[in-house]
């Protein structure tokens, strides 16, 4: 009453006082933009935790003269600048090993998509225990350690004890003799245990196609390659993109299966490939600023070959 009163005589009415500021449209939209930073930043912080500084400590090596000499502490740690760079430019054999990755798991990275997303849609046209027996058998290959897989491969291609050789009549033929079969038999190696990824996510990527698209192209006359390569394709790409980096980046880096089934290279390093080279450089040579050096610039390639297929897709207008 009393308040009723006084609002009376003075003409004005009560307000209720503030709780608090009220949000502008434009502190709502910074808090919504930092929302998502804040939820990946535990996992920022391990990554940059395991990988920058990591990568931080590589691309340092490479400026400094780090010999064993360096590492027993016979010498003094020197900084060389670009000279390891200088050097690894100029060996000839660093140009031929980068063209003999890059073919390689150029080869590699088609030979896994070709298999992977030809079984993905295979998958889709058979039963379910076809189906089921098939993806428990690719889930094992991928499940299997390059060391024990690549062992595996080379029993199985043994020009003494292999069964391979004795099904296919070649008798005492050594596939890790010469530079193409061994590459060959490495590839064989690397489809294997790499595909399930492909097959896997590329069959996810099927089943969420909406089956009435793909009844309207069947009823249109589309072929099956024509289904795949007109309807499939297109509304896969964002996941092809990602299998694809992802293969590359493997590929590119590949160490353990050359490693284990060529002995180390090959004859006379007629099987090296770019990892195999800086490892060979950094502990076999002990020198592991050049090793470093090796590292960087793969690093490089790898960083450039993703930016420039990503922007390729963006100038297509897909989101990835």
């Amino acid at each position: 009453m009393t308040t009723q009163l006084t609002e009376k005589r003075t003409g004005t009415t009560a307000r209720p006082a503030p709780r608090g500021r009220a949000r502008t449209p434009r502190t709502a939209r910074r808090t919504s933009a930092w929302t998502p930073w804040l939820y990946l930043l535990p996992a920022l912080a391990v990554l940059g935790g395991l990988l920058v500084y990591p990568v931080y400590q590589l691309g340092l090596i490479s400026f400094l003269e780090y010999t064993q000499a360096q590492v027993s502490g016979g010498e003094p740690t020197s900084f060389k600048g670009f000279g390891n760079y200088t050097t690894l430019f100029g060996d000839p054999q660093f140009w031929q090993v980068l063209l003999a990755t890059v073919l390689f798991a150029a080869a590699c990275v088609v030979t896994t998509l070709a298999v992977g997303c030809a079984l993905a849609v295979l998958l889709t046209r058979v039963r379910a225990l076809p189906r089921f027996l098939l993806m428990v058998a690719a889930l094992g290959a991928w499940a299997t350690p390059a060391v024990t897989g690549s062992t595996v491969w080379v029993f199985l291609f043994d020009p003494d004890f292999g069964p391979v050789n004795r099904l296919l009549g070649l008798g005492d033929f050594s596939w890790t003799y010469g530079r193409y079969s061994a590459f060959a038999l490495v590839l064989l190696e690397v489809v294997w245990c790499s595909f399930p990824f492909v097959m896997v996510t590329v069959y996810a990527g099927i089943k969420a196609i909406p089956s009435e698209v793909l009844e309207a192209a069947a009823l249109d006359g589309a072929s099956q390659w024509r289904i795949w390569r007109s309807v499939m394709a297109p509304m896969l790409r964002p996941i092809l993109v990602v299998v694809t980096i992802q293969s590359i980046i493997w590929d590119f880096k590949l160490f353990t299966q050359i490693y284990v089934m060529t002995n180390g290279g090959g004859i006379a390093g007629q099987n090296l490939v770019l990892n195999v080279y800086a490892y060979q450089k950094a502990f076999a040579s002990s020198q592991y600023s050049l090793g470093s050096a090796i590292g960087v610039v793969m690093l490089l390639i790898l960083l450039a070959v993703t930016l420039v297929y990503l922007r390729l897709l963006r100038r297509q207008g897909e989101e990835l």
